[in-house]
């Protein structure tokens, strides 16, 4: 039996292969983590604790999205924490070409 963490886990990289299965997208080189809380406060211009945040790729290092379990727990307590996560990666994945979350995701409404 897995643990919640591991659940967790297995549901980020699940949702993250939906989007690398999209031949020809600019994001198939994107990776994707998991941590239980941001390392740090909310930054000045975030309203609250993030369910997630990107590092855009720099020289060699491909893009970062970075999913936060805690976070996003707290907020589906009783909720559909597939749907949430799959809404958050999509948020995350449209933000890096700067494209309509729709483009990423056409069915996700």
């Amino acid at each position: 039996m897995p643990t919640r963490a591991e659940a967790f886990d297995d549901l980020v990289v699940d949702t993250a292969q939906r989007f690398r299965r999209v031949p020809g997208r600019r994001w198939t080189s994107v990776e994707f983590a998991v941590e239980d809380v941001p390392p740090s406060d909310p930054a000045r211009w975030e309203d609250a604790v993030p369910p997630a945040r990107l590092w855009p790729a720099q020289g060699p290092m491909p893009a970062r999205i970075v999913v936060y379990r805690r976070p996003i727990e707290s907020i589906v307590r009783g909720g559909d924490r597939v749907e949430l996560v799959h809404e958050v990666m999509v948020e995350q994945v449209a933000l890096l070409p700067g494209v309509d979350p729709d483009e990423v995701d056409p069915d996700r409404r």
